[in-house]
């Protein structure tokens, strides 16, 4: 495979009683913590806009040079220790409900 740009995009949705408390805890904590990673090279948060309807909610776009370090990433103490807290923290309230892998086919 060709050292090429991936995305990563997470789904997750929440109760709606829960998506304040929710995105404040993935902006200033989740976020945080896989940005410790250095070959993450940025974060985008996306809320669906109007009424979904169906779920997922929130998506989160996680940026890597290439497959090689979205790998690395996977098997990280950084990535762990975010999973670990996002488990400790919501549990069962929060559903990850899907990850797409996306390589770059090119930019303008």
């Amino acid at each position: 495979m060709a050292n090429k740009p991936v995305i990563n995009i997470i789904s997750t949705q929440c109760q709606p009683q829960d998506e304040e408390k929710f995105n404040q805890w993935y902006n200033e904590v989740h976020i945080p913590m896989l940005l410790k990673f250095k070959g993450l090279k940025g974060v985008t948060r996306y809320k669906v806009a109007g009424e979904p309807s169906q779920p997922p909610r929130f998506m989160a776009v996680y940026k890597f040079a290439s497959q090689k370090d979205l790998e690395a990433f996977q098997k990280s103490p950084e990535a762990a220790a975010a999973i670990k807290d996002m488990q400790e923290s919501w549990g069962k309230r929060v559903e990850l409900t899907s990850r797409t892998l996306c390589e770059l086919i090119k930019e303008w």
